[in-house]
């Protein structure tokens, strides 16, 4: 017979997962304001060999406009230019000989605007994932009182899978509304 506690913890971990994905998601979307998660997806040229720019450089923001990334070996400034520029992250590096800079520019009205287009896509998706648990986990409910499931504990699990299934529904929207708001805020 079907274990409904360890069911309902598998939802809801499963549900934690699809808030996780769309956490960061949403940390890798440029709102204007320097934040070193855009580059968590650089990859660099490192003596022959693809890694993280985080491990060839320290990164960091020095002001809300800015982010510095100062390489450990001088000699990669180079290479960490040519990373950023075939990056997805659409600004173009500068260089001092020692730092690299990356200047974040203030997104116009309609750059916002696609921003939260984009953001509520990917919480949409996390949205659908979160849906498709809960129908696959009411489904295996179901199908447990063929086994011998009692059909009060299978609406009392379903009951704790929609107060599972809304907790985390609303949880997604908080977090899209929180980067919509950030994405807007001039």
């Amino acid at each position: 017979m079907i274990d409904v506690k360890a069911t309902l913890k598998d939802a809801e971990e499963r549900m934690e997962m699809a808030a996780m994905f769309l956490e960061e998601q949403l940390s890798r979307i440029r709102a204007g304001r320097a934040n070193v998660a855009i580059l968590d997806g650089v990859r660099v040229n490192s003596y022959g060999s693809m890694v993280p720019l985080n491990q060839v450089a320290n990164i960091s923001t020095p002001d809300a406009r800015t982010i510095a990334i100062k390489p450990w070996d001088k000699k990669a400034i180079k290479d960490i230019e040519k990373a950023i520029m075939d990056s997805d992250v659409g600004i173009t590096p500068e260089n001092n000989g020692e730092i690299v800079r990356l200047g974040i520019p203030q997104p116009t009205e309609e750059r916002r605007r696609d921003l939260t287009k984009q953001c509520n896509k990917i919480g949409e998706k996390a949205k659908v994932e979160v849906r498709n648990v809960r129908a696959e986990i009411k489904e295996k409910l179901k199908k447990a009182i063929k086994d011998g499931l009692s059909e009060d504990n299978e609406k009392d699990a379903e009951n704790d899978l929609q107060k599972i299934h809304d907790k985390f529904i609303k949880k997604l929207d908080d977090l899209l509304e929180a980067k919509n708001k950030e994405i807007m805020t001039v």
